[in-house]
């Protein structure tokens, strides 16, 4: 009788349990997505039947949200670029694009708690803002939730060998989620304040 060696056994497990690691994360977008669909069908359906949207007194303004989207969507670009760095096996390159990628988020979180400070009026002022704080506040966690994983990433990649151009899925992982959460407020944007302008 033969007897396995380890190293035999973790080949038989590589070979029979591929990483789902990245399509489990993408599954779990998916259901994030459907979530906030339901959030949009639902100011959506509040917008078409009311007579006058957003009700007066709770304007919104655009100067903050639009530095706050040019930051956000700036930042996935970056991000990306730690990635494509990565794939060269420039860890240090990547642990730099994040690092900024890490303060780009921060600066959203800021200049949302900023935005909240200064609206003038609270989520039960009426139906709109009860949406607006919701849908912003709701995505407002994923940021601060992604902004974990990149610092989760930047701390594994100080272990030596740790991220390399062949191993990296952690690195990918954490980039997916993010562009995931510009896509989600470029609709948000769209919806919240630009379309509230006409």
């Amino acid at each position: 009788m033969t007897v396995a060696t380890p190293s035999e056994h973790h080949g038989h497990d590589a070979e029979h349990h591929p990483d789902l690691r990245v399509p489990g994360l993408l599954t779990f977008l998916i259901s994030e997505s459907l979530m906030f669909g339901g959030f949009f069908a639902t100011y959506l359906f509040f917008r078409q039947t009311t007579d006058v949207w957003p009700p007066e007194g709770t304007e919104v303004e655009l100067l903050v949200p639009t530095i706050n989207t040019i930051i956000l969507v700036s930042s996935s670009f970056v991000i990306h670029f730690g990635e494509m760095a990565i794939k060269k096996n420039n860890v240090a390159g990547m642990q730099w694009w994040y690092k900024v990628t890490a303060v780009m988020g921060a600066m959203f979180l800021l200049g949302q708690v900023y935005e909240y400070l200064t609206l003038g009026y609270g989520m039960t002022a009426n139906v709109f803002a009860n949406c607006f704080y919701i849908m912003t506040g709701f995505h407002g966690l994923h940021v601060f939730v992604g902004l974990l994983l990149i610092l989760g990433v930047l701390k594994r990649s100080q272990r030596p060998g740790h991220y390399s151009a062949t191993k990296h899925t952690g690195i990918e992982m954490a980039e997916i989620y993010w562009h995931f959460v510009d896509i989600i407020w470029i609709v948000l944007f769209t919806l919240l304040y630009v379309l509230t302008q006409f």
